[in-house]
């Protein structure tokens, strides 16, 4: 018959009992042989082991790979990696390892998202600002014309500018804006009763992460990148005219 306390013997052997079940569980050994028997068997295979010397230490060729792996300022001190086993080193060397590897994959990803989260918010922020009475236009007119010439001298760039009344989005202003901590253009569109603003702004590159669409509190976006440049249409619109309507505006 197994004693319904021999689960506790490995746990008593390793010191995980606490102060109270382990003054009961010595208790318990001194009227049950098979257990006191039992932890003889395994203090006495633990001791063999131990007298045993069978660790093996690593060849020198692997600790040079190890400590070629390091960083720099801690290869810079031998004495450190001489007072540390070769085992503790190796999980280091394997931990370092894996930081950057998935850092490398997973940083620039998580940085590319939250930028675009901001961007996204930032957008939305400056067309519920637009919507308000007299921050819609600094140059009102349906004349692509007229509203082109008008960012002249104004920004470090020309934005493009077409009317696009013909398909049913007509040009109806633009003015100035301010998004990623630079001057851009916005240029009003409208479809029926919905206003649009189409944001332009100039980038040294594609960037990694742009979103394509976006919708924050209602308003959808959509993003594209064209000529060497950013461009978001903002607005109410449903997402399916906003997009026949930058498709148009890319053409």
């Amino acid at each position: 018959m197994i004693c319904e306390n021999k689960s506790l013997l490995h746990a008593y052997l390793d010191g995980e009992l606490d102060l109270v079940r382990s003054i009961e569980f010595e208790s318990h050994l001194q009227s049950c042989p098979g257990c006191a028997g039992e932890l003889r068997n395994q203090q006495s295979m633990r001791q063999s082991l131990r007298a045993a010397n069978l660790y093996e230490p690593a060849p020198a060729s692997l600790r040079d790979r190890v400590r070629a792996a390091l960083p720099a300022e801690i290869q810079q001190k031998p004495a450190l990696i001489r007072r540390s086993s070769p085992v503790e080193w190796l999980a280091i060397a394997a931990c370092i390892i894996i930081a950057i590897f998935f850092g490398a994959k997973v940083l620039p990803n998580f940085d590319g998202q939250k930028h675009a989260d901001l961007l996204a918010q930032e957008i939305v922020s400056s067309h519920i600002r637009s919507l308000q009475p007299g921050h819609l236009f600094d140059v009102q007119s349906t004349d692509q014309h007229t509203v082109k010439p008008w960012f002249d001298g104004k920004l470090d760039f020309a934005p493009p500018v077409v009317n696009l009344a013909d398909q049913g989005f007509p040009l109806i202003g633009g003015r100035l804006d301010y998004l990623e901590n630079r001057d851009v253009a916005a240029l009003v569109y409208q479809r029926q009763k919905h206003l649009i603003n189409v944001f332009v702004w100039p980038g040294d590159s594609k960037p990694a992460k742009l979103l394509e669409t976006q919708t924050i509190q209602g308003y959808n976006m959509v993003f594209w990148w064209h000529g060497d440049m950013y461009f978001c249409a903002a607005s109410d619109l449903n997402l399916a005219e906003l997009h026949q309507f930058a498709k148009l505006l890319q053409q």
